[in-house]
């Protein structure tokens, strides 16, 4: 294995990849040797990460899922087993955020957040563990967010579902490192611009407006983070890593 190829041979499942910092990663991952399976609901958008990949010297299987749907979880799991042998790397990254004042009361929109931010961190862990535990290794990147550490205005809601991720990041270092050497990273963003609000023109176009003139994180930035974390040494766990745009100013 070289330097340049530190992760040759192993096998990461990445989730959201299909845009933004899923993208970004598994360019990176592939680009440091994995061989990656990407997942996402966009179908065709895997297909031309996966061409890019493979254009690259890589190798990508492409398989459309949803994470709230734990029957498609469990086929993605299994496609990555049968065809690639083990799972080394899962990024937990699919997530949806909705901004509104909590007294819109929408709980149709809560119940998404929770189903894609919480739930399918859970359905690709319930997927992924008995894997990893057979193999007495693995790492778990779960995607969190700088508004896990402290809620703002309008995101209550998606503040605790990234509270949560914290959380269960936390208790799985606890509980799968020293018993079964499977490592845990919570990677938490502060402001990164990708897709996430672009269902949401209103709220996306204020945002835009609050940050003019400033910069912020871009998807590699974050893949950056990962990679890191991923490629460290066996012997070294990097629980959390919180990266911020040093223009954010809370």
């Amino acid at each position: 294995m070289s330097d340049a190829t530190p992760l040759q041979d192993r096998v990461a499942i990445v989730t959201g990849a299909s845009a933004g910092i899923g993208r970004a990663t598994a360019l990176a991952l592939a680009d440091g040797g994995a061989h990656v399976v990407v997942t996402a609901r966009r179908a065709e958008r895997l297909q031309t990460l996966t061409e890019e990949i493979e254009a690259a010297g890589g190798r990508c299987l492409p398989v459309a899922a949803d994470v709230a749907a734990l029957e498609e979880v469990e086929s993605v799991v299994a496609r990555a087993r049968e065809e690639l042998g083990r799972v080394d790397i899962l990024v937990n990254n699919a997530g949806v955020m909705r901004v509104a004042p909590i007294t819109d009361n929408d709980v149709d929109d809560w119940t998404r957040m929770v189903d894609v931010n919480v739930k399918g961190v859970l359905h690709f862990l319930h997927a992924v563990l008995p894997t990893m535990v057979d193999q007495g290794s693995g790492h778990i990147v779960n995607v969190g967010s700088v508004a896990g550490r402290r809620p703002f205005p309008g995101a209550s809601v998606y503040s605790a579902t990234k509270f949560a991720v914290r959380a269960l990041s936390w208790g799985l270092h606890l509980e799968l490192g020293n018993a079964h050497g499977i490592r845990v990273t919570d990677i938490q963003p502060g402001y990164v611009a990708t897709e996430l609000l672009w269902d949401d023109p209103e709220t996306s176009a204020a945002w835009d407006q609050a940050w003019e003139g400033r910069r912020t994180l871009q998807s590699e930035d974050i893949a950056r983070s990962i990679l890191f974390a991923v490629t460290s040494p066996d012997h070294v766990s990097v629980s959390e890593i919180l990266v911020r745009p040093t223009d954010q100013p809370t």
